[in-house]
């Protein structure tokens, strides 16, 4: 049986040096930090790695190999949803462990979240189906996002201000306009946006960010629609690709850009790798169109269970379309079992996919709920699902996943504005990706997700540290 390796490295480098200088300094010891299912540890410190002369591996040695000479995108930053369920559980929280759980995903000593994603109208992940209109209103006039200020926005608040101002980038999608504007009358089961309320929706994002704006909350983004190709039981609704264009064309990018919102970063596509090369080169064929987008959204539920994933996709609309970000913008493991919250292959399901996401050209990335209780909800449709921290509302207990860690291991140590660089690997059972931080700090990350313990060669510039990846395992070694 192959073995997989999950591992996660981060290396101290003077930004100003290359991999040959960094060793002319003496500089050859590093912090190792681990988390392994077979110990039970989680962010343990463990030995020092230390570097030696390795001038040429032989194929029998098992490495990975960095180069910090060759750099490729930025990353804009890590980080989750703060849907109505995630509120709404927030809320249930003894004001202690509320505090315990914003230092865990916003603090200084927590895992370095900075992007928080939310949605405009209801979706599957809210208790009940709601808008921010009346019935009708084609004018907007009776446009209020109160229902947010009960759960959402005070939670958005609170992970705003642990983020460093800089940093923090808060974006939006709907999953569908209220049901007098759409085919079907209904918020539900698809439908389409009628085409004599375009304008009308377009002028809705304009306020809802002027909403949320008021209230100091600075929107970065938005996506055009959640999962534009999916008929869903929740809140949905369809567009081709070329009615995506249409839309961002005629109506969303002027009305954007007429409000001095030229700046908001439009995310298009927001569905599945499956269809994504299609959708984009479709969607901004058209240089007009083009202008107005910034970015290219995509969630993982195509084949999310399986190992081999559609990562090629990533890489051929990376590359034809360079001006554009890519952004992972959800993702979660379904059907909600608590009697598993604490099963490795959690957070091994994040370490694959974050792994092989950056590597294909993502810039930033964002996964689901940020908080679920004991039941995987709430969730108006009985849709429950994972989150990388669970309340027990039965013990008031907060858990933490595998999923948390695992985003950790990338998400503590590689910062916003980090820029890829070169990786590789000699063996095809290891996955491997390099940050470089703008302090210097050169993140590399391997996984592990095998039965078996391995050793293998962190290499750099003629010079190894042998290490050891516990079977299911994350390891960062700081130098």
């Amino acid at each position: 049986m192959k073995k997989t390796i999950v591992l996660f490295a981060a290396l101290s480098l003077s930004a100003n040096m290359n991999a040959q200088n960094y060793w002319k300094k003496g500089m050859k010891q590093g912090k190792v930090i681990l988390t392994s299912q077979k110990s039970n540890e989680k962010f343990a410190k463990k030995s020092n790695a230390v570097f030696t002369d390795f001038p040429q591996p032989k194929e029998t040695d098992v490495c990975v190999f960095v180069d910090p000479d060759f750099k490729y995108q930025k990353l804009i930053g890590i980080g989750g949803a703060i849907t109505d369920a995630s509120a709404e559980v927030f809320a249930k929280i003894p004001k202690e462990k509320q505090k315990e759980f914003i230092e865990a995903y916003y603090g200084k000593s927590g895992i370095g979240y900075n992007v928080v994603r939310t949605n405009m109208n209801s979706c599957d992940f809210s208790s009940d189906t709601y808008t921010y209109v009346k019935d009708n209103d084609e004018s907007l006039k009776s446009f209020d996002v109160k229902h947010d200020e009960q759960y959402k926005i005070p939670l958005i608040k609170l992970a705003q201000k642990a983020i460093d101002p800089k940093d923090f980038k808060f974006y939006f999608s709907p999953w569908s306009p209220p049901a007098w504007m759409k085919t079907n009358n209904n918020m539900l089961k698809g439908g389409k946006l009628l085409d004599k309320y375009y304008q009308v929706w377009a002028n809705y994002y304009v306020k809802f960010i002027q909403e949320y704006e008021k209230r100091n909350i600075p929107v970065w983004g938005l996506t055009i629609q959640n999962e534009p190709m999916a008929v869903q039981t929740w809140e949905s609704c369809l567009y081709t690709a070329d009615e995506e264009a249409k839309f961002l064309k005629e109506n969303l990018g002027p009305t954007l850009w007429k409000n001095n919102y030229r700046d908001k970063k439009v995310i298009i596509w927001d569905h599945n790798r499956d269809l994504m090369y299609q959708r984009a080169t479709t969607t901004l064929q058209d240089p007009e169109t083009s202008k107005y987008a910034s970015g290219i959204g995509y969630h993982w539920y195509e084949t999310w269970n399986n190992k081999s994933q559609l990562f090629d996709n990533l890489a051929e609309t990376h590359k034809a379309f360079p001006d554009k970000f890519l952004i992972f913008t959800e993702g979660c493991k379904e059907q909600f079992d608590f009697s598993k919250i604490y099963d490795v292959s959690l957070g091994e399901l994040y370490g694959r996919n974050m792994i092989n996401d950056f590597n294909k050209g993502t810039s930033a990335w964002t996964d689901w709920n940020i908080l679920l209780d004991e039941k995987g909800g709430p969730n108006h449709v009985g849709n429950f699902c994972f989150a990388p921290i669970i309340y027990d509302s039965r013990t008031k207990e907060l858990h933490y996943t595998y999923e948390y860690y695992y985003i950790g291991h990338i998400s503590k140590y590689v910062k916003p504005n980090a820029q890829r660089v070169g990786t590789s690997t000699n063996k095809d059972f290891l996955l491997s990706t390099s940050f470089l931080n703008e302090s210097g700090e050169l993140v590399v990350v391997v996984m592990n997700e095998g039965d078996a313990d391995t050793d293998f060669n962190l290499w750099i510039e003629g010079k190894s540290s042998k290490l050891a990846a516990p079977a299911h395992s994350i390891q960062t070694i700081v130098l």
